[in-house]
C-alpha cells in the first residue's frame, strides 16, 4: 500500500501548479493580444481589398465595349 504524500510534497506540488497557472495566464494574454492585432490586420486587408475591387470594377466599366457586352477580341469565346 502506497504511503500518502507528505504535507511538504503537497505544498511543493501546489507551488508548481500555481507557477504553471501563472505562466498559462501570461501565455493566454499574449495570444489574446496577437488575435486582436491579427483581427485588426485582417479587417484592414479586407477593407483594402474591397476598395481595390471597386477601383478595378470602375476601370472595367470605362473600357470600350464593356457597356455593350462586346467580348475582348484577344480572348477566345468559350461559351460555344
Amino acid at each position: 500500500m502506497a504511503t500518502p504524500p507528505s504535507l511538504e510534497q503537497l505544498a511543493d506540488r501546489v507551488e508548481r501548479l500555481l507557477l504553471r497557472y501563472e505562466e498559462m495566464q501570461r501565455t493566454n494574454a499574449l495570444l489574446s493580444e496577437q488575435v486582436r492585432v491579427l483581427s485588426q490586420e485582417r479587417d484592414s486587408l479586407k477593407s483594402r481589398l474591397s476598395a481595390a475591387r471597386a477601383r478595378v470594377d470602375a476601370l472595367l466599366e470605362r473600357l470600350p465595349g464593356a457597356a455593350s457586352g462586346e467580348t475582348d477580341p484577344a480572348r477566345p469565346n468559350t461559351s460555344a
